[in-house]
């Protein structure tokens, strides 16, 4: 085991709490149809930021409110949604002053979510509303420790998209890369394919074990 402290823990929602991807993909293969796009051409650009933000990058001539709109409309129902292996376990281990959730999708798909796979929201909630600019910006995590009151520095993010680990690490807070994303950067603590065998301790300040084999980190806690 690696063991780090630190006084609160940030969690990306998509991927790193609950996996989504089934929904991720239904939505914009529904759209994609929609415009006569392949699926394989937009996806690249859907992970891990928000959706007007894809939609700027993939379809800027189209009206993005709109279409923002239309996408976050879609009722795809509860099928396929599921917590990341153990994640539950450590949520419900934490105060909720020392956790905060930072998502590109909307609060009412947040709500939605956690309601569907039986988890609590915390008090701190940083959503695509909250923010003027999304990730990759530093904007969302530093938003999420304000609301906290801690130093970003002094905080753990969980994320599984490039998007996020950029914008955790530009807001200078530590870094667990959850699922098959894997990074040299400094700042990346760790790699975990999930939660199972993460612990945490909780007392003046918070105490993660995290299995040695899963570290690809070069600087330390």
């Amino acid at each position: 085991m690696r063991y780090f402290e630190t006084q609160a823990l940030l969690f990306d929602m998509d991927g790193t709490i609950i996996d989504s991807r089934l929904h991720v993909d239904r939505a914009w293969a529904l759209w994609c149809a929609r415009h006569g796009l392949a699926l394989d051409d937009v996806r690249p650009f859907t992970h891990g930021v928000r959706t007007a933000d894809t939609l700027r990058r993939v379809a800027p001539e189209l009206d993005i409110a709109a279409e923002t709109a239309w996408i976050e409309a879609l009722d795809l129902g509860r099928e396929g949604l599921g917590v990341v292996a153990g994640v539950d376990r450590v949520l419900a281990s934490l105060p909720d002053a020392r956790w905060a959730v930072v998502t590109s999708a909307p609060r009412p798909l947040l709500e939605a979510r956690f309601a569907s796979c039986a988890l609590a929201l915390p008090s701190a909630v940083v959503s695509a509303e909250t923010v003027r600019q999304g990730k990759p910006s530093a904007e969302p995590y530093r938003q999420a420790a304000e609301k906290l009151g801690v130093d970003p520095r002094d905080c753990i993010v969980f994320e599984d998209a490039p998007a996020g680990m950029t914008s955790a690490l530009a807001a200078g807070c530590r870094v667990v890369l959850v699922g098959g994303l894997q990074s040299a950067e400094d700042g990346v603590i760790a790699c975990i394919e999930d939660y199972v065998q993460l612990a945490v301790a909780v007392g003046e300040r918070l105490r993660l074990a995290i299995p040695s084999r899963s570290c690809v980190a070069r600087s330390g806690g």
